[in-house]
């Protein structure tokens, strides 16, 4: 093990990560709080390499946001409107297949959540996957976060598995990790009130896990929440991936206050950095850490790569929920970019599927 000056001050705690321990609630809070961002960064990356071996993977997908009206006006969002604002949208599902036809043909993903709209039947749904499908069959469907899932449940009036059943018949492939937010009931309560809890939410995925269903995870961080609340979301997810095993990967998403009912600076390098590696010291039963560059910045997003993350999410094109906040990022990658952005960091570019099946590997 290294014993050199990086690890000062946590030398007992990386000892024991890099034993292969565990940690426990406690200690994570600790080296959460530490000062030591390079001590930190290096335990990720040794963990990663372990993992990984220096891989990167991406993947070329199109975002579909169908509509922005939403039922919940949670007080951190600023992508869901009421169907009377001038600029809520719903896309018919002509519109739909005209935005699926607009990505690259060598897409294998298409990722689609939306508001919780008030009028649009569950038949809109399963046919809109349905005609995705036909129209695209080699093109992965990830769709619908835990939230939209509960939503469709209270609209028909069927079981959680009942819903997910007649969506996988339509063509659902798996589910992104979206409104997860942050699990502490009482932070929740502050920024979301209207939102499922986050019991439903692991809940949600849990039986869809039960169904064969991959799913993402997510944590909002830098809003109200604390550095133990932070942990204690990392905590109820990795009690779930032991049970499972189906979380493919873990996203956390940096918190854009524009445009939001909640005014803060936003988050530093420092703090995505700290929370990018203590996702992947604390999550060891996580394959996949990502750096969502959408919301980092493309820098933060590199450098993370030396901070135990090993996935930097696709070619994105057209993300309207985290710009609607005041994201100054581009809406869309191309492939060769993502390409030198991972080489130049000394990382092995991989291009994967949805399911993390690897299609191309570039040394």
């Amino acid at each position: 093990m290294e014993t050199d000056i990086i690890f000062s001050g946590m030398e007992k705690i990386a000892h024991k990560v890099l034993a292969g321990e565990r940690l426990g609630m406690a200690e994570a809070v600790e080296l959460y709080d530490s000062h030591n961002l390079l001590g930190l960064g290096r335990m990720a990356d040794i963990l990663n390499q372990r993992k990984s071996g220096g891989r990167v993977y991406f993947n070329q997908n199109r975002h579909i946001n169908h509509t922005n009206v939403c039922v919940n006006r949670c007080r951190f969002c600023a992508f869901g409107k009421d169907a009377s604002e001038h600029d809520a949208y719903t896309m018919s599902l002509e519109k739909v297949l005209e935005a699926a036809a607009k990505a690259p043909s060598t897409v294998t993903e298409f990722h689609i959540v939306g508001g919780l709209h008030p009028d649009l039947p569950f038949s809109y749904y399963t046919q809109m996957l349905s005609a995705l499908k036909k129209s695209y069959p080699h093109v992965h469907l990830k769709a619908f976060t835990a939230v939209e899932i509960d939503y469709f449940a209270s609209l028909t009036g069927l079981r959680v598995e009942e819903v997910l059943e007649e969506l996988i018949d339509a063509g659902l492939g798996s589910m992104p990790g979206g409104g997860a937010e942050i699990f502490a009931e009482e932070v929740r309560q502050r920024i979301c009130p209207e939102k499922i809890s986050g019991q439903r939410w692991l809940d949600i995925h849990e039986t869809a896990h039960r169904l064969g269903i991959h799913t993402n995870a997510t944590l909002l961080y830098g809003h109200v929440e604390s550095s133990a609340d932070r942990i204690d979301h990392l905590e109820r997810l990795r009690r779930l991936q032991d049970r499972t095993g189906m979380f493919q990967a873990f996203i956390p998403l940096a918190f854009h206050s524009e445009n939001t009912d909640i005014v803060k600076q936003g988050t530093t390098g420092v703090d995505d950095l700290k929370t990018l590696a203590m996702a992947r010291i604390y999550l060891d039963n996580f394959d996949h850490i990502k750096a969502y560059w959408i919301m980092l910045g493309e820098g933060i997003a590199q450098i993370s790569l030396s901070f135990g993350v090993n996935d930097l999410d696709g070619t994105v094109v057209e993300e309207k929920i985290t710009h609607a906040a005041g994201a100054k990022t581009s809406e869309a990658m191309e492939k060769d970019h993502l390409i030198h952005l991972i080489r130049s960091a000394g990382k092995i570019p991989t291009e994967r599927t949805t399911l993390y099946e690897i299609l191309e590997a570039q040394p």
